[in-house]
């Protein structure tokens, strides 16, 4: 590495905290970028589908909006995910959002190696044949209109086909620094 790529560059905020950074040539290490995110507490979302060979499914932390009008989000798949193939053939998903009382959904669909959709868990299909998982209160099922190989991940775009969302909301169930954690009343600031 050249003494160049290796010297110290200001940071130039106005932030007193602002600390020297050490310039790196092109890229983080995977380390320094998982431990950046680690500390980004994430909502908590189970992906399902059924692309006519058996549902399949995923927990995801991973969901975003990207655009308001038109309705559209994202999410990315692990490449190695055992559910990635399924998920990139499929034309339409569910995208559940968990709350707490959804912890073991959590874990069982982020557990590699099980059926996710054996007993214990409960589920059924929409009408339009889709895997919904009972009891989970938020649910959208929407239309794939995007797949793109981003690294080691699939990104998906998907538009919003329909949606349930509950009149009272549970706390909603996050992931930050490796682990699960509820968000409620307590932790409003203002």
């Amino acid at each position: 590495m050249s003494a160049a790529a290796e010297s110290s560059v200001r940071v130039r905020s106005s932030d007193p905290r602002a600390r020297r950074m050490r310039a790196l040539p092109g890229t983080v290490h995977a380390a320094e970028f998982k431990k950046f995110f680690r500390n980004h507490p994430a909502g908590v979302a189970v992906v399902t589908a059924d692309p006519g060979d058996g549902p399949v499914g995923l927990t995801a932390t991973s969901i975003i909006t990207i655009s308001a009008e038109p309705p559209l989000l994202a999410f990315s798949l692990a490449s190695e995910s055992s559910a990635t193939p399924a998920l990139r053939r499929a034309e339409t998903v569910l995208v559940h959002l968990l709350s707490v009382e959804d912890l073991p959904t959590a874990q069982r669909f982020a557990t590699s190696g099980v059926d996710r959709f054996a007993e214990p868990t409960r589920w059924s299909r929409l009408e339009t044949g889709e895997p919904l998982l009972d009891g989970v209160g938020a649910w959208l099922r929407g239309r794939v209109v995007n797949k793109m190989d981003a690294g080691g991940s699939v990104v998906v775009a998907v538009q919003p086909l329909e949606t349930q969302v509950p009149d009272a909301g549970e706390a909603p169930l996050v992931y930050h620094n490796r682990t699960w954690h509820a968000l409620g009343e307590e932790s409003r600031l203002s």
